[in-house]
């Protein structure tokens, strides 16, 4: 199999925003995704690929894939493959030289150094040098973007990041449990207090002015406090269609492991001879 494979397991905006940084450096991407993906920045990742069969992003396609045959006609074809495989079985049946966990689980769910030569894990949840090769920094900061080699990334604070201003007030959360019935669309504009979508019986307001962001799937069975939208209150409604700035930093810190670890430890990308590093 070619060294280029990069198999990454999570089809969010943040995977997502790695898979094009590697797609359009020359490597071949597949997105390992689970049965029922919960996207929310749906105009910015290939999750939702699973439900429509294809998506666009960036103006790279990507494209649901069952066959490891599809895959490889898929790359033939310059698009990227998605496939349900919470397993992540596709890395050793394309014998990936690299897997990312890009599932932002802030744990490990069943990562290992063995199920690639190059294993990439990111944000807290991983050990780089032990659980994974590498870790990258997820936190926004001086440190996004940062590629570690031993220990880990910044923990967890439970806490949604500052964005001009808004921290947890510009996150929309299912007040119950129930389906989410979608009102407004993902670019729209809101004020404070507008209804941008029901949970069951349950209004969902916005607690900020802006954009919608991102928003779940209509029709998603979600739980309660489940986080389902979020508000961008500084209003631009073009970032809603592209990539975010922390998902581009964090592409470039696993973009960077990759070639450095290829290059400077000679590691074997094939998947059948590699260097312990």
């Amino acid at each position: 199999m070619c060294n280029s494979v990069v198999v990454i397991r999570g089809g969010g905006d943040i995977g997502s925003g790695v898979a094009l940084r590697l797609f359009n450096s020359g490597f071949k991407v597949v997105i390992s995704e689970i049965e029922r993906p919960r996207v929310i920045r749906r105009e910015v990742a290939f999750a939702p690929a699973v439900y429509k069969g294809r998506t666009t992003v960036e103006g790279v396609e990507g494209v649901r894939a069952v066959t490891v045959k599809e895959v490889m006609d898929l790359f033939r074809e310059t698009s990227l493959p998605v496939m349900v495989d919470p397993d992540c079985t596709i890395a050793r049946e394309l014998k990936a030289g690299v897997v990312v966990d890009a599932r932002l689980a802030k744990k490990n769910m069943g990562m290992s150094k063995n199920m690639a030569p190059l294993t990439i894990g990111l944000g807290p949840g991983f050990k780089a040098g032990g659980d994974v090769h590498i870790v990258i920094e997820t936190k926004r900061g001086h440190n996004l973007g940062r590629v570690i080699r031993e220990g880990y990334a910044q923990p967890n604070t439970g806490v949604p990041e500052v964005v001009d201003g808004y921290g947890e007030k510009r996150v929309l959360r299912a007040p119950c449990e129930g389906k989410v019935k979608n009102i407004k669309s993902i670019g729209d504009k809101v004020g404070m207090d507008d209804t941008v979508c029901y949970v069951g019986e349950e209004e969902v307001r916005s607690a900020v002015p802006g954009v919608v962001r991102g928003l779940i799937m209509d029709g998603m069975a979600v739980t309660r406090g489940l986080k389902i939208g979020d508000i961008d209150p500084r209003g631009i409604r073009e970032y809603c269609f592209s990539v975010s700035d922390k998902a581009r930093a964090i592409g470039g810190g696993v973009l960077e492991a990759i070639l450095a670890e290829r290059e400077n430890r000679n590691l074997i990308m094939n998947g059948k001879n590699y260097k312990k590093i």
